[in-house]
């Protein structure tokens, strides 16, 4: 179990390493390096989802490890509660970043647009913290779009067990 310690509360996480191993393996890499510490939920899409993990609160972006292949033909949809990958256009292009699905959104599962995102993990406990995020004013920051007025932290993520 995954512990994401936020600023609005806690979000409990289960990982689907037999369905991702090497999204999962790099997810807790970047648990144990402590990468995820400090850093914010940057882009919040109400009826969407809200992405994290790839800058601090100042919007500066992190230095991340090489990407990783994308595994989002692994037969997991992106369903309300999910966590998957954030990319670029390049399909293998994950590193850090992720995002929770605040609903279902099929056009972005494999083959429905493009190669699509992989789902890795799902939501548990804390729902009612990621639909708080998901309410938080939002704004211009950097030349970034759908930024939190009020920097959403990711305090901590923690490994249980």
């Amino acid at each position: 179990m995954i512990t994401i310690k936020t600023n609005h509360g806690d979000i409990s996480v289960e990982l689907f390493d037999e369905k991702a191993p090497v999204t999962c393996e790099n997810f807790r890499q970047y648990i144990s390096d402590g990468f995820f510490d400090g850093t914010i939920f940057h882009r919040v899409i109400p009826n969407f989802m809200i992405q994290g993990g790839g800058f601090d609160a100042e919007m500066r972006q992190k230095k991340t490890r090489d990407p990783i292949r994308n595994e989002a033909d692994n037969g997991e949809g992106n369903r309300r509660g999910t966590l998957a990958m954030a990319r670029s256009m390049d399909i293998h292009s994950a590193t850090a970043q992720f995002f929770i699905n605040l609903r279902d959104n099929d056009f972005l599962n494999h083959g429905d647009r493009d190669f699509g995102y992989a789902v890795f993990g799902e939501v548990t406990d804390g729902m009612d913290v990621v639909d708080r995020i998901a309410g938080v004013r939002t704004g211009s920051h950097g030349g970034h779009q759908d930024v939190p007025v009020e920097a959403v932290e990711i305090v901590e993520v923690t490994i249980d067990g």
